[in-house]
């Protein structure tokens, strides 16, 4: 795969509020979001196993009823099927990893 400049793929609002950037690989997706304080995101769930992280400021993940606050270089793993919801708790800069490939974004 080429080098890629993110900031030349064109953000796709996956729910409002969320705008995000994806790169797919033969087996992962990766989601760079740029999210405003107090954007929510509504509880879900999805087959895909998901790795969270902040790049910039602080987010609350809700995780099977569970609150997570994390920041700036932290990192939250998502098992497969499990309820989350979020809530960027500061301008955010976020980064999501999935596996396997999410189709439904890549169709986006």
């Amino acid at each position: 795969m080429p080098k890629i400049n993110l900031a030349s793929i064109p953000a796709k609002e996956i729910v409002k509020g969320y705008p995000a950037r994806f790169v797919h690989t033969d087996s992962m997706t990766l989601s760079f979001l740029e999210v405003k304080k107090g954007e929510s995101l509504p509880t879900h769930h999805h087959v895909h196993e998901q790795v969270s992280i902040v790049l910039e400021g602080r987010f609350q993940l809700i995780i099977d009823g569970e609150p997570v606050e994390f920041g700036e270089g932290e990192i939250v793993v998502i098992p497969s099927n499990v309820p989350h919801s979020g809530l960027a708790i500061t301008d955010c800069k976020l980064m999501d990893v999935f596996n396997p490939i999410r189709e439904d974004y890549r169709n986006l």
